[in-house]
């Protein structure tokens, strides 16, 4: 493996700028940006560009030295010589610098402040690659002209070798282990990440992902900050990602869409996710039934204990919430309830016709929300079914869900929910 010996080292705003001399002395122009060819792990720089409005640029290989006060070259500058930019490169005062890439040690997304460089001498030439990209504060000061302010803190650098090629000039920069690692962060951090990329990457950035992931992300966003994710995404793929939202969440998103958009992606959503879906976006805003989700733990009267909780731990996955077990008749009519704790502690044989509660808390679908909240408060419930004149279960609406009509600040409302349930759940 051939050396290399380091001739020098620098950051891109040490050198933008700064006057280039000929052989003999002469001026002939600034650094205005670097031309790169991404090679590998390691981008080379390429040539020098030294003049605005010309899209050409000095070889690299004309150059004799590099100082952070100028730039020399080997010749003199000749039109013949010179390179125009290719296809395969770019620049990287104006494709790179400023790029947003996601810090995966502090589940945030940061830019690219500054470029460190290598000035590299093998046995036969010289080379000047680009090493690391600067996404810290005294990257940010060096580009301002005061890192001297800044000198007690660390360069906070992201080696070139750990970067993805960008697909296109305008994408951001990826790390090659991101989506590795962001599949793995809670959805709240993962969709703050989302939230501070420019809006033209979040479509992009969230396709990228898996979709349940992306799903879970999305459910932790604004609700402005969904429809407009929505309307910039392949519709195949929102309708894909609304699927593996809760229904009561997607009827929600859905609503505020254009009726156009909104018909579009249901017809291309699964039939029976579509239609809960649709059931849900008849009811009024400020009802009942347009806070409740369907999703949740169904029952039969005349299996044991036992049976039910093997049968709970296949519905549990999809269920908005397993506190409350509801048994119905075949017809769907809600007969009773029970807690998950009167199920664990019960006598494996007993059926839940013997365990469940008769006299049930319920709403219609037709109640104002208000009145829920005032339910939900009163007797301190984490769910409440909502069932039809004739006692047909519809839905159930969770403490959350009114936490969310009165608390609509999401960070607080996870606060308080978090607080409440696990208050409740420890009775």
């Amino acid at each position: 493996m051939e050396k290399l010996r380091v001739l020098g080292e620098f950051f891109f705003s040490q050198i933008q700028g700064k006057p280039i001399y000929d052989h003999q002395g002469r001026l002939v122009g600034k650094l205005r940006d670097l031309a790169i060819r991404w090679e590998g792990d390691t981008p080379r720089v390429t040539g020098i560009k030294y003049a605005r409005g010309i899209q050409k640029h000095i070889p690299v290989e004309q150059l004799a030295h590099i100082h952070v006060t100028h730039i020399d070259l080997r010749h003199e500058l000749k039109e013949e010589t010179l390179a125009p930019l290719q296809p395969d490169e770019i620049y990287i005062g104006k494709w790179l610098m400023d790029k947003q890439i996601i810090d995966l040690k502090g589940s945030k997304v940061v830019r690219v402040n500054d470029i460190k460089l290598f000035w590299l001498q093998s046995r036969d030439q010289q080379h000047l690659v680009l090493n690391a990209v600067d996404i810290g504060w005294r990257g940010l000061a060096r580009r301002l002209g005061v890192e001297f302010l800044f000198r007690r803190l660390e360069n906070h650098l992201v080696w070139w070798e750990f970067i993805q090629h960008p697909e296109d000039k305008t994408g951001s920069l990826r790390l090659r282990q991101e989506k590795q690692h962001l599949d793995q962060l809670h959805p709240a951090d993962l969709a703050e990440i989302i939230e501070d990329l420019d809006y033209k990457k979040r479509a992009d950035f969230i396709e990228d992902l898996d979709v349940e992931v992306a799903a879970e992300a999305f459910a932790e966003m604004e609700l402005d900050i969904q429809i407009e994710i929505l309307e910039h995404m392949d519709s195949q793929q929102a309708s894909d990602l609304l699927e593996e939202m809760p229904p009561d969440e997607a009827a929600d998103l859905l609503a505020e869409l254009p009726e156009e958009k909104s018909d579009e992606l249901l017809n291309l959503m699964e039939p029976e996710e579509a239609q809960e879906v649709r059931e849900l976006m008849v009811y009024e805003e400020g009802t009942a039934g347009s806070l409740m989700t369907p999703e949740y733990i169904a029952l039969s009267p005349d299996i044991t204990a036992a049976e039910a909780i093997r049968q709970l731990r296949t519905l549990a996955a999809k269920a908005e919430t397993i506190y409350y077990l509801y048994v119905l008749q075949e017809d769907e009519t809600l007969i009773g309830a029970l807690s998950l704790r009167e199920l664990i502690i019960a006598e494996p044989d007993t059926k839940l016709e013997d365990l469940m509660q008769t006299r049930i808390l319920s709403v219609s679908p037709h109640e104002s929300d208000r009145e829920v909240a005032e339910i939900v408060n009163k007797y301190k419930l984490l769910a409440i079914p909502v069932v039809d004149d004739n006692l047909k279960m519809l839905g159930i609406i969770t403490v959350d869900d009114v936490l969310e009509m009165l608390v609509p600040d999401r960070g607080s409302l996870d606060t308080f929910a978090s607080l409440f349930v696990r208050k409740r759940a420890m009775k």
